[in-house]
């Protein structure tokens, strides 16, 4: 039997920092024709490093470290998406989960350059400052990379942010092991060095050989900004829509899409007192965890209910508007995590392909509130996908129709959204506590 080694192993980064551009593509041998990942095996396989996966079912893997030697804990969580790791592993959704690609080749078009100024949005590419997720699991993955935008590999990309992955493991085994078990918790380890340093999460710090779920804490201060913070469109219009997007762990290319479309965007933290803005709607952002943890935001959009501004909800913001609403969230079984969720919109011969991150769902019990109604269903599993108000301007969705990465089909939702804000304008007026903040 061949050693798992045999196939694709790392080559270690004597330096971790940023490599600069002429250096994108270089390795030890450039006769080597491009478009495949390479056995480097030999002198390779003895600089790499043994790692191993131990989860809370007892199931111990093991393989070969891939960026940052060091300890790890998170849920285990897998995605079946293609591409899109860079975009996947910067999304705040993921904070706190070890996260497991069922596509076998991971890294082989690189990393893109990040912007230096971080008060702007990243470039394409990043959905944050930073990588969210605990640890990575893939099969293979590539030390040449194959992409004219790309700046490093991803090896020396975890290296910088101090996240640690395993590769070579069966990752077909593994996410069998995920959905027959779940929730399911782990630990990323590297063998022979008891003394490696744990990854940081956020002030926690479990005791020795515990597991760590982030659904059962409130983590929205930890993926939130701080301060607000004011977007302005490229093509500003004399009557500029503001939309107030409440940031409970926001991807980035949300903001990208409102500005687009020609909004204003003032991004406030999770935990803002919502009578001191005044906007023409509402965005409630995506985030990680479980939403109940969220009760004071639920109070604070449950005001909101009350008036007749349009609000939108994506992912975790579909989740904490249902709740404010007065209907019920539960975890499910193994969470929706690609880009190929085929969801229906109820009552039109519509079907549309979607990219989906979540671990709860919103269910339909005897006390579902009257005035609303289901506007999205998953076509696998008939869950619910989207929900609408019969009568006000307010809806939601589970899952991501700005995508970044994944199909565009329902992009259109944050575009209606757009237009309807700009159909009812009011200029609104800053208050005086955000004023100072961010003018």
């Amino acid at each position: 039997m061949s050693s798992p080694l045999d196939s694709t192993p790392i080559k270690p980064h004597d330096q971790p920092q940023t490599p600069g551009r002429d250096q994108r593509h270089m390795t030890d041998d450039q006769s080597l024709p491009p478009g495949r990942s390479y056995n480097l095996a030999s002198k390779e396989v003895k600089k790499a490093k043994i790692g191993r996966l131990i989860l809370s079912n007892g199931t111990v893997l093991e393989g070969y470290m891939i960026g940052d030697h060091c300890r790890a804990r998170g849920e285990l969580v897998f995605t079946t998406s293609l591409v899109g790791y860079s975009e996947s592993l910067t999304d705040p959704s993921y904070f706190g989960q070890i996260l497991t690609f069922a596509y076998p080749l991971i890294g082989n078009y690189g990393i893109p350059e990040m912007t230096t100024d971080i008060s702007d949005l990243p470039p394409p590419g990043y959905e944050s400052n930073t990588i969210h997720a605990s640890g990575v699991i893939i099969n293979a993955t590539s030390d040449r990379t194959f992409h004219w935008r790309s700046l490093e590999n991803l090896d020396s990309w975890l290296q910088r942010h101090g996240v640690p992955g395993l590769y070579q493991i069966d990752t077909r085994h593994l996410i069998h092991v995920i959905r027959e078990n779940t929730p399911l918790l782990g630990r990323i380890e590297p063998m022979k060095n008891p003394g490696a340093k744990e990854r940081a999460l956020a002030g926690w710090s479990p005791p020795e050989g515990d597991f760590f779920d982030a659904s059962e804490h409130l983590i929205l201060p930890y993926v939130s900004r701080q301060e607000p913070m004011l977007y302005q469109p490229s093509l500003k219009q004399s009557k500029t829509p503001r939309v107030c997007l409440v940031d409970c762990g926001v991807k980035n290319h949300i903001v990208r899409e409102l500005l687009r479309h020609g909004c204003e965007v003032l991004c406030v933290p999770w935990n803002t007192c919502f009578d001191t803005i005044d906007c023409s709607g509402w965005l409630i952002s995506n985030g990680p965890g479980d939403p109940a943890y969220g009760s004071s935001l639920i109070s604070e959009i449950k005001k909101l209910l009350t008036e007749s501004r349009p609000i939108l909800g994506i992912c975790l913001g579909h989740q904490l508007l249902g709740l404010a609403a007065g209907m019920l969230c539960e975890r499910m079984t193994f969470g929706h995590r690609s880009h190929n969720q085929p969801v229906y919109e109820v009552g039109e011969k519509k079907c549309y392909m979607t990219s989906q991150n979540h671990g709860f769902h919103l269910i339909e019990d005897l006390n579902w509130p009257c005035d609303w109604q289901v506007w999205f269903r998953n076509a696998n599993d008939q869950s619910i996908e989207g929900i609408r108000h019969k009568s006000k301007p307010f809806r939601s969705v589970q899952f991501h129709p700005e995508a970044s990465s994944g199909p565009q089909d329902t992009s259109w939702i944050i575009e209606d959204f757009a237009q309807e804000l700009a159909a009812s304008l009011s200029q609104p007026t800053v208050s005086h506590d955000l004023k100072d903040t961010y003018e």
